[in-house]
């Protein structure tokens, strides 16, 4: 079996909810990324991208109809390069990349395109299609922003509990409290703030100049906040119960962005000019009960490391998404491993977390931090909604050799 490698990742910057890029469709982000990722491939003819596989979470507005094949489109791409969109909610463009991943291992394909895209800000208002004509009662819309919607009524109700009443469970269960929380989250904006100032973002992130950029191009993610602080964080509200614990200041904001990875075989080096960043050593998706879907990527990362052949003590950088920071102290604790090798340039809690493009975005920041740190293995995982957690294990070229 060929290996699998990530040759460069591109993102735009993350903007908040009713932000900078909220003027932005989804599509023209998700086009954004992709030209990008070819612009930054100097030898790359366009015409030899196998295939763009893009995730995103929603797809109830104007990313429908396969915004993986609408951004191949949008970005000038030959008409001959296809187009596939994947949901995996929260992991969907880190599914996307292993589903990359496994063509150019089955010798199906030589270089392709993986990311995600996702604007909360535009996700639409919904409503059931009455089931006759001239209903006589009121109808209702659903937000597609975030969580369950439209819900089965076959579904358990311990399943569909929102996404926050879930992490208050998970951290009860685990111990988890306020204050280590809070102190989780002044870390990520303080890592994110350090990390833009010392340039690690500076060839991860492209300013974004697409349709509905504004005036000025978003260069830097916008729900950073460098002046946080413990005290700050601790007279915030609890947000999902009256005693709880999870805040706005703890959880990762809503946000818009995209985000892409360029995925290919050893051809792919002479194709597209670039030298590969990471080798996909191995990966892992796992399901449990829906309701603790935060602490999923545990045994995610757990499999995907046994399959790499390496152990936790080989791991020297980690990055796990922040979805909330209850979520990842339980995981952190559950693989009893140092928290200074996770999220070493900031997380969710400050970057943002636009569902679909959030799976490259830990998989492009881990192949570039294994670069610049000079070390050999790392470890991307992600909880998904539904219960659902995955994982993918890096392996640095340059470190290999």
């Amino acid at each position: 079996m060929r290996h699998a490698y990530v040759y460069d990742a591109v993102r735009t910057p993350f903007g908040r909810y009713g932000g900078a890029l909220s003027g932005a469709r989804p599509d023209d982000l998700a086009a954004f990324v992709v030209g990008e990722q070819v612009r930054r491939a100097p030898s790359l003819d366009p015409a030899l991208i196998d295939d763009v596989i893009l995730g995103n979470a929603n797809g109830a507005g104007e990313e429908n109809r396969d915004v993986a094949r609408m951004a191949v489109l949008l970005a000038g791409l030959p008409l001959s390069v296809p187009g596939a969109t994947v949901n995996r909610l929260c992991g969907s463009s880190l599914e996307a990349a292993v589903q990359a991943a496994r063509a150019v291992e089955s010798g199906d394909a030589d270089v392709l395109i993986a990311g995600g895209v996702e604007s909360m800000s535009r996700a639409p208002w919904v409503m059931l299609k009455p089931e006759r004509a001239f209903p006589a009662v009121n109808a209702e819309l659903a937000s597609t922003t975030l969580g369950w919607r439209l819900v089965n009524p076959s579904m358990e109700p311990e399943w569909t509990v929102s996404l926050g009443e879930a992490t208050e469970r998970l951290r009860e269960k685990h111990g988890i409290t306020r204050e280590r929380q809070d102190d989780f989250a002044v870390r990520s904006h303080l890592l994110a703030h350090e990390a833009w100032e010392a340039g690690h973002y500076a060839n991860l992130v492209s300013p974004y100049e697409g349709p509905g950029a504004g005036r000025e191009p978003l260069a830097r993610d916008e729900p950073v906040r460098p002046g946080t602080s413990v005290e700050l964080l601790a007279e915030l509200r609890p947000s999902f119960r009256p005693d709880g614990t999870i805040t706005a200041g703890n959880a990762s904001p809503l946000t818009d962005g995209a985000s892409a990875a360029l995925i290919g075989s050893e051809a792919a080096a002479d194709l597209t000019g670039l030298a590969p960043l990471a080798r996909i050593a191995g990966r892992a998706t796992v399901a449990g009960e829906p309701q603790y879907f935060g602490f999923a990527p545990v045994a995610a990362a757990e499999r995907a490391l046994e399959r790499s052949g390496i152990t936790w003590a080989d791991v020297a950088a980690v990055e796990l998404n922040e979805a909330f920071a209850a979520q990842s102290l339980a995981c952190v604790d559950a693989w009893g491993i140092d928290l200074c090798i996770v999220n070493a340039w900031g997380g969710a809690t400050a970057l943002g977390h636009p569902l679909g493009a959030s799976g490259t975005r830990i998989l492009g920041t881990l192949a570039r931090r294994l670069r610049s740190t000079g070390e050999r293995w790392g470890v991307a995982a992600i909880c998904i909604g539904v219960g659902q957690g995955m994982a993918v294990v890096l392996e640095n070229v340059e470190a290999q050799a």
